[in-house]
């Protein structure tokens, strides 16, 4: 017999497992950045982070393995020591990376001042740790640093964080912070103050100089406040400091050079020291322990100022209950999580999918404090009133999937962003949307005018709580700025393709307004695509400067580079989302696009990494599968979404077959998984295709739609039944293979009847209007 209290306890962890989404989510998925297996992996296996953070906070506090290198999370699951906690990563990234701010790490034994390497982790503060010593999950992380025998772990707030470490008994214990480091490269000028016996506050200085984003081409400039507290009061401390000589370089390949680490481990040690402003400081408080004597550290985050991190700790964090932080986190994902219900589908493929959900989470980030301040693109100090300020926009990479995600599920994330972009343009006085925004920096990375696309696809959708007027002024700025203009080409096929697209975006948009004459001009800048196709190769070529067709390669379309930007002609071609009829009709009509396109996927390897055919691994092709059900074979869309759900997602530290590229490539599993996806953003018809699971639910704002949820629900699914054989919307025979976001938004039931052989009928006619 069990008592009333065992049975309430019973209860609680069956309805935890019954409804708790964020069980399913494993942080280690993609969290692998260069190393030996990843260096074959072309653009790497993710590069995610598995430390804990909330959904688009501002913090997040995570394990950190590398400071050089490609490594732009910091962390590599193939690495086996660990330099420290860091309070703020990147998530999914090339180009060097950058934060990974105020690094923690606990220690025993001689103080060391410099980390050490990953070859040789003895030489430096760092530790050695055991794989199956670490855990993660949605909002924690664990683990235990072998060389010290402490185990670690950590928690996150939307703007701050908690480390508890349990000590053995050692006569020198320490909690030391590495004020200097920095994710590709170092901060350049620290400040640290000790307040009293148990907080210190200061911050970080990271510019250019201090590579970083890019190696400093990203234009990353930011200031990291900290303020920070210890359970264990203060009775020996100190600050160290390395004394740089005049005109030391400070980028990448010089902060991990050998002769740089060597003047690093030879700081100067002061000790009980009050104030402390250096290039490149580090700060420890020591104290004996007992056996398994737990100290904690909390620290609140903020890019305004010392205050605000003070006021978004204690704000946020107010004690020293380190598990009821982590309740409160686990909720907040599972709130979050919570907002689409899948049943059905294997446990993998459950993991892979709220993983993905997770990851899709991370940003846009918030980049203002609990009261709403922020730092603005002209530097000063800002507060926000109808919006909260967001960062990290991988404009090129997520306007694909990511954005159409959000407008379904996170509509106030979507207007947040969009409200952001356009008072950064007026704030930095640029005038123009940035394509990837970094900590209001225009770091003008890869292509395209993806902030324009989002801006449309958004109000398309209504979501318009932002000023449309200097929206819509910012968007066409950016395109005459930066489009295909009166020449009709920049001689590039990524490029014009890519500037055709948004220029068909503002056609769109300028129709929705009424702008006239904007409607045409740009709806014939559309079809600039047309200049670069070539009858002669029947495919995209590029263009020479003075108007002649470039060689053709002996290669021909596989040619990676040419004329393209992280791809081959084969791959960009694609790209003409718009007009894909007009399209069709350039290489001699639907049926033999649909063969080519057929073989562009046949052709790819099973394992979908890095190559010259559908490439997954990388953003251009993300529309492709969907293409078939605009050129009348819909079953094809069903047959290669499953296929490449099924060969390039898995639930393995190697789930990912690329980048992550800041919650895309998840996103992108996530809308197909349910059996959704757009091709055009801007357009509000979302392509119908095979899920992966028997039922989808997706909760719906009421803020900014009339419906409650919108449900996706199969019958005889499996992944040999892949094939929709006819489909009912609320009840009524259903024939159209795509579907309008608004139709989505009114609530309701879509339910397709799968079966094993294609019906080639079903999707190609409308038999009914849907309600």
């Amino acid at each position: 017999m069990i008592n009333r209290i065992q049975f309430s306890i019973i209860l609680f962890f069956v309805v935890f497992n019954c409804y708790s989404q964020s069980r399913y989510v494993n942080p280690f998925i993609g969290a692998v950045t260069s190393g030996e297996k990843a260096e074959t992996g072309g653009h790497g296996f993710g590069k995610t982070f598995p430390g804990a953070a909330t959904p688009f906070g501002l913090t997040q506090v995570s394990p950190n393995t590398i400071t050089g290198g490609d490594n732009g999370s910091g962390y590599n699951y193939e690495h086996t020591s660990i330099e420290g906690f860091a309070f703020t990563q990147m998530s999914g990234i090339g180009w060097y990376g950058d934060l990974g701010n105020f690094l923690v790490m606990p220690t025993t034994g001689e103080l060391k001042t410099s980390a050490g390497s990953p070859e040789h982790p003895e030489k430096g503060y760092r530790s050695r740790f055991s794989k199956k010593d670490e855990k993660a999950s949605a909002g924690y992380y664990e683990v235990v640093l072998s060389d010290y025998n402490i185990k670690a772990e950590m928690t996150a707030t939307p703007h701050s964080g908690m480390l508890r470490f349990t000590f053995p008994k050692h006569k020198k214990s320490r909690i030391q912070i590495d004020l200097a480091r920095r994710v590709g490269g170092t901060s350049t000028e620290q400040y640290v103050k000790v307040v009293d016996n148990h907080t210190i506050q200061g911050w970080m200085k990271c510019t250019p100089e201090g590579g970083g984003w890019g190696n400093g081409d990203g234009k990353a400039n930011y200031t990291v406040y900290f303020y920070a507290q210890f359970s264990k009061p203060f009775t020996d401390t100190g600050v160290w400091s390395c004394a740089l000589p005049e005109g030391q370089k400070r980028k990448l390949e010089d902060v991990t050079s050998a002769s740089y680490q060597e003047m690093v481990s030879k700081s100067v040690v002061t000790k009980n020291i009050g104030i402390k402003e250096g290039k490149h400081l580090g700060f420890y408080t020591e104290f004996p322990t007992q056996a398994n004597e737990q100290v904690l550290m909390k620290a609140g985050i903020s890019f305004v100022s010392m205050e605000g991190a003070k006021n978004n700790l204690e704000t946020e964090i107010k004690d020293w209950n380190f598990n009821n932080v982590l309740e409160q986190t686990q909720k907040r994902w599972d709130d979050a999580l919570g907002k689409i219900e899948v049943h059905g589908g294997t446990e993998d493929e459950k993991t892979v999918f709220y993983t993905a959900l997770y990851h899709s989470m991370i940003d846009p980030r918030d980049f203002s404090d609990v009261d709403g301040k922020y730092v603005g693109g002209d530097g000063h100090i800002h507060q926000t009133k109808d919006f909260t300020k967001r960062t990290v926009f991988s404009g090129w990479d997520v306007f694909r999937s990511q954005f159409p995600l959000q407008t379904i599920i996170n509509p106030t994330i979507v207007n947040d962003m969009i409200n952001s972009l356009v008072t950064l343009a007026e704030e930095s006085k640029q005038d123009y949307l940035e394509r990837w925004e970094f900590l209001n920096a225009y770091s003008g990375c890869m292509i395209g005018n993806p902030a324009v696309s989002v801006i449309t696809d958004a109000y398309m959708k209504g979501i318009s709580n932002f000023d449309i007027e200097k929206a819509y002024k910012y968007a066409r700025q950016t395109v005459e700025k930066f489009g295909n203009g009166e020449k009709g080409t920049t001689g590039e096929i990524s490029t014009t393709l890519e500037y055709a697209y948004t220029e068909w975006c503002m056609s769109q948009l300028a129709k929705r307004l009424n702008k006239t004459a904007d409607v045409d001009l740009y709806a014939h800048r559309a079809q600039s695509y047309r200049n670069l196709f070539d009858p002669t190769v029947g495919w995209f070529r590029p263009k020479e400067q003075d108007g002649t067709w470039s060689k053709w390669p002996e290669t021909g379309r596989l040619t990676q580079n040419y004329g393209c930007v992280e791809s081959n002609p084969y791959q960009q071609g694609w790209f003409v989302p718009h007009d894909v009829d007009g399209f069709a009709g350039l290489l001699g009509g639907k049926q033999k696009t649909i063969a080519d396109l057929n073989s562009f996927f046949e052709l790819a390897p099973e394992d979908m990494m890095w190559n010259n055919y559908y490439n997954h691994a990388n953003e251009p092709v993300h529309h492709v599968p969907f293409l078939f059900n605009r050129l009348g074979a819909p079953w094809l869309t069903q047959k290669w979404t499953r296929e490449i759900c099924s060969r390039a997602y898995h639930n393995s530290v190697y789930g990912l077959i690329g980048n992550e590229d800041v919650g895309q490539m998840s996103a992108w599993y996530v809308l197909t998984a349910s059996g959704l996806h757009p091709i055009c953003p801007g357009d509000t018809r979302y392509e119908i295709t095979s899920p992966v699971f028997d039922t989808i639910t997706f909760k719906l704002d009421p803020k900014y739609y009339p419906g409650t949820q919108f449900v996706i629900k199969t019958e005889n699914n499996s992944p040999e039944n892949r094939y929709i054989q006819k489909a009912e919307l609320n009840g009524v025979p259903y024939n159209n293979c795509f579907i309008d976001h608004n139709e989505i938004m009114r609530g309701g039931t879509l339910i397709l009847f799968m079966g094993n052989e294609p019906n080639k009928q079903w999707g190609l006619s409308k038999i009914v209007e849907s309600k």
